[in-house]
């Protein structure tokens, strides 16, 4: 229940706070007094959309905050557990608006987006009225009305599961089939494709190795008729080496006539001879190092231009030709396979459409009953609230090819004010003050089924008096016993009914040049002086007091 609300700088309130209580609680007060602006701060703190000129003049922001009790297993608190939004406790919505128009929203401190906040705020609270476009008037909700008053929902849901399930393989379905007529289209492409692909067969890596392998032949290639030149200059037909060792023995047989004296030549020789015979061991080697077959560079060239080319030719880089040829391959596998799969999505969305379509027929039967007791139940409160000619009805369209996740039915309810009229949308139909009336009826009847926790009435008692304002006062005290309810009135037939009371005022603020409106819990005396004020007017006599305690002694108060 909305256990508090306190507001400040909006309008004409400066700090005001509010407490309320279970039961039925009325506020009255003068016209003018400030009820519509305790509702629209009410409202802003549900989500409702903000607006610069709510904040109290001269101020630079205003706020509101609105605190709940709620039991631990309230679906709000499990809307805000998935929302990661901290519930535990009581539950505070604060909305601040600023008087430059912009909003921030916050849900027990935390920041939330104004969206969150009214989807919060219309679980927890409705406000009905004659012209209030936040009542339930929305044939959008009729559906899940009648689903509450039904005890329906477990139905809704399971039609709902079955309804997902077969959309869900339908468009698998779908889907396959889609891919099936492209595949088939460019079936003998894939298939030549992969047929080329398969030939070649692209390996991991492959590109890499062979550019270099090929950049290694390619030098080895220029290196080699040089190295081949130099050994032949030193090992060769026209080699120094025999020259040389030649010499070195005539001159070691003259060595021996001249001692000494060819030491020195002999051994640079040596040496000479010695380095020589390295350096041809030496370019051996590397010739031999250098040496490849000319057809595995030829080779290796042609494959790395092939992949290049086969890489050009599908748009994909070579290292990824492999891959894509096994995409390939299962693309025409799937293809192959299609028949036999999509043979067994039909049959598995076959079964799933007659499962939905058996569960709606199924809730749409329930609905169909449940539509004449809700009709029969709020045509037995229709009487009292002096609409005892008029009829409810719910307009009940069912239509197997109108499939949706609700099942197969379309639920309006519409109203017949008089006999002989045309009946339609309650809405369209009704007035103001038949509207009003409705919806009480209708709030009254689902007051323990799919109902918020806490319900506000703004002035529906207004344009009637009497009997009918008896009427009304008795089924808001009915109500009251299943949820909180708030009542904005000018009836004291209403207000004689409530179990608190809460008198709003305007006055001049001493020593300023504006006013502001206040809100106090009034019992008592007080609460006479006002139903008397209610009754008679703005000169309260003798006999409006004691009419006022009569009619608060009848009700039980």
């Amino acid at each position: 229940m909305l256990a508090h609300l306190t507001i400040r700088d909006i309008v004409l309130i400066d700090q005001l706070q509010i407490n309320f209580d279970k039961g039925l609680t009325v506020l009255s007060g003068e016209t003018g007094a400030g009820k519509s602006i305790l509702l629209d701060s009410l409202a802003l703190a549900l989500g409702a959309r903000g607006d610069g000129k709510l904040v109290r003049q001269g101020q630079e922001k205003g706020s509101v905050t609105a605190s709940f009790e709620l039991p631990a297993d309230h679906r709000v608190r499990v809307h805000l557990q998935r929302c990661e939004v901290a519930c535990e406790g009581e539950l505070f919505m604060r909305r601040v608006q600023s008087a430059d128009g912009r909003t921030r929203a916050f849900i027990n401190d935390q920041p939330v987006s104004a969206a969150l906040m009214r989807e919060i705020g219309a679980q927890l609270i409705e406000i009905h009225g004659q012209h209030d476009d936040r009542a339930l008037v929305d044939p959008a909700s009729h559906r899940n009305l009648l689903d509450a008053f039904g005890e329906l929902e477990g139905d809704a849901q399971e039609v709902a599961a079955a309804y997902k399930d077969w959309r869900s393989k339908q468009s698998e379905l779908e889907h396959l089939n889609r891919k099936v007529i492209d595949a088939e289209r460019e079936a003998d492409y894939l298939r030549s494709s992969l047929d080329e692909l398969t030939i070649l067969s692209p390996q991991e890596g492959e590109e890499e190795e062979l550019a270099s392998t090929r950049q290694t032949m390619m030098q080895a290639e220029k290196v080699a008729g040089d190295i081949s030149e130099a050994f032949e200059a030193v090992a060769g037909p026209q080699s120094p080496i025999p020259v040389i060792a030649n010499l070195m023995r005539r001159l070691e047989r003259k060595a021996v006539q001249a001692p000494g004296l060819l030491d020195n030549a002999l051994g640079a020789l040596d040496r000479a001879l010695i380095a020589l015979d390295e350096s041809s061991s030496a370019l051996d080697q590397a010739l031999r190092e250098t040496e490849f077959d000319s057809h595995a560079l030829e080779s290796a060239e042609e494959r790395l231009f092939a992949l290049r080319a086969a890489s050009r030719k599908y748009g994909v880089p070579v290292e990824e030709l492999r891959i894509f040829t096994v995409k390939m391959a299962d693309d025409l596998d799937a293809l192959d396979n299609s028949t036999e799969r999509l043979a067994l999505l039909e049959r598995q969305a076959s079964d799933a459409e007659i499962v939905f379509v058996s569960k709606a027929r199924a809730l749409s039967q329930k609905r169909q009953h449940s539509a004449n007791a809700l009709e029969a139940a709020v045509a037995e409160e229709l009487p009292a609230l002096k609409l005892e000619h008029a009829r409810f009805l719910v307009d009940f369209q069912s239509d197997e090819e109108r499939r949706a996740d609700y099942g197969i039915d379309q639920i309006s309810f519409w109203v017949q004010t008089n006999p002989g009229t045309r009946p339609g949308p309650m809405m369209k139909v009704a007035s103001g003050g038949e509207l009003s009336r409705f919806l009480l009826a209708l709030k009254v009847v689902l007051a323990d089924r799919g109902s918020a926790p806490c319900l506000i009435f703004d002035e529906i008692d207004t344009g009637v008096g009497g009997a009918v304002a008896e009427a009304i006062g008795r089924r808001l005290e009915r109500l009251s016993q299943q949820v909180q309810v708030l009542s904005i009135t000018h009836a004291p037939q209403v207000a004689a009914r409530a179990r608190g009371h809460l008198l709003i005022h305007k006055a001049v603020v001493n020593g300023e040049d504006r006013v502001k409106t206040s809100v106090e819990q009034i019992d008592g005396d007080a609460r006479t002086e006002e139903i008397a004020r209610m009754l008679a007017g703005a000169i309260i006599t003798p006999e409006a007091r004691a009419a006022a305690e009569k009619l608060m002694t009848d009700t039980g108060i």
